[in-house]
């Protein structure tokens, strides 16, 4: 699969596509393509941005990538630092107007054809419903090539029929940004978690794409529907979690200034607010239950 810039071209000789990666991270910028994208993420941490979506992931998560949706999986430092850490995912590629998409018109599969529709969105899976689409992954890769198609058909119905998966954005993402926008929304991605420990104003980070701080605002909500400071927070919190589920901290205010709040007491108002538990909650309920 070649990679450019912002557009990956999946070449799909046959009507799915598997690509298995075992590589020293992810390739960190902000990408999209046309196929719908199942990952299996076998081994590996970092944080996901799919859409206006930005959450941490770990080894053993499940997402579905919409078509078309602008996404990226950035490593964690750690993968950058000369140590022999590495990423193992397993990943599916399907265009949903190609090959499949005739098949998808057949009565039986109207579920099947629905589930596609909302998975342009993104979509992970649940803790309890992870074991089972692992399973089916591996019995889809390990079939034969003639009997694959009826294997990922099995996957495919039993992911429709699943009703708790979290979607990732609230935005579908079809016509929404172009090659050029793609790549502006890279910069700024990029800066911002290059940088979110300091002070960024909205100057610095305008600067960044050569807009003003006020057309920067307008551009950033426009293609995110947030604001620029809610991203970012979101960025630092994510951060705050990692730390958090490692147990790499001393203390809560530690963490506060480490993820690059001023005080503690707005650490604690925004944490509460992006991740719906307090601090010392979201440690205590990760915890008890890993």
């Amino acid at each position: 699969m070649k990679v450019v810039q912002f557009t990956i071209p999946v070449t799909i000789e046959n009507s799915i596509h598997f690509q298995e990666d075992e590589l020293p991270h992810f390739y960190e910028h902000l990408h999209r393509h046309v196929e719908t994208q199942i990952t299996w993420v076998v081994k590996g941490e970092g944080t996901l941005i799919a859409g206006n979506y930005i959450q941490r992931f770990q080894s053993g998560d499940f997402f579905i990538i919409g078509a078309n949706q602008p996404h990226f999986f950035k490593s964690d430092p750690s993968y950058f630092e000369g140590s022999d850490k590495c990423i193992h995912t397993l990943n599916i590629y399907f265009d949903p107007k190609g090959f499949l998409a005739r098949m998808l018109s057949f009565p039986e599969l109207r579920g099947i054809k629905n589930f596609i529709e909302q998975s342009e969105y993104g979509m992970k899976a649940s803790e309890q419903d992870k074991a089972v689409l692992t399973e089916l992954v591996l019995k889809t890769k390990n079939t034969s090539t003639g009997f694959r198609l009826a294997s990922f058909i099995e996957l495919l119905q039993v992911m429709a029929n699943i009703k708790n998966w979290e979607y990732l954005s609230t935005e579908s993402f079809e016509q929404a940004i172009s090659e050029l926008e793609g790549l502006r929304m890279n910069d700024i991605y990029q800066y911002t978690m290059a940088n979110y420990t300091e002070n960024i104003t909205l100057e610095q980070i305008a600067a960044v794409v050569y807009l003003t701080p006020q057309s920067f605002c307008r551009y950033f909500k426009k293609h995110t529907s947030k604001t620029y400071i809610v991203f970012l927070n979101e960025v630092r919190i994510n951060e705050a979690c990692k730390r958090f589920m490692q147990k790499d901290f001393a203390s809560i205010a530690t963490v506060a200034y480490q993820s690059g709040f001023n005080n503690v007491v707005t650490f604690n108002r925004v944490f509460k607010s992006v991740m719906g538990k307090a601090p010392r909650e979201f440690i205590k309920a990760y915890h008890d239950q890993n």
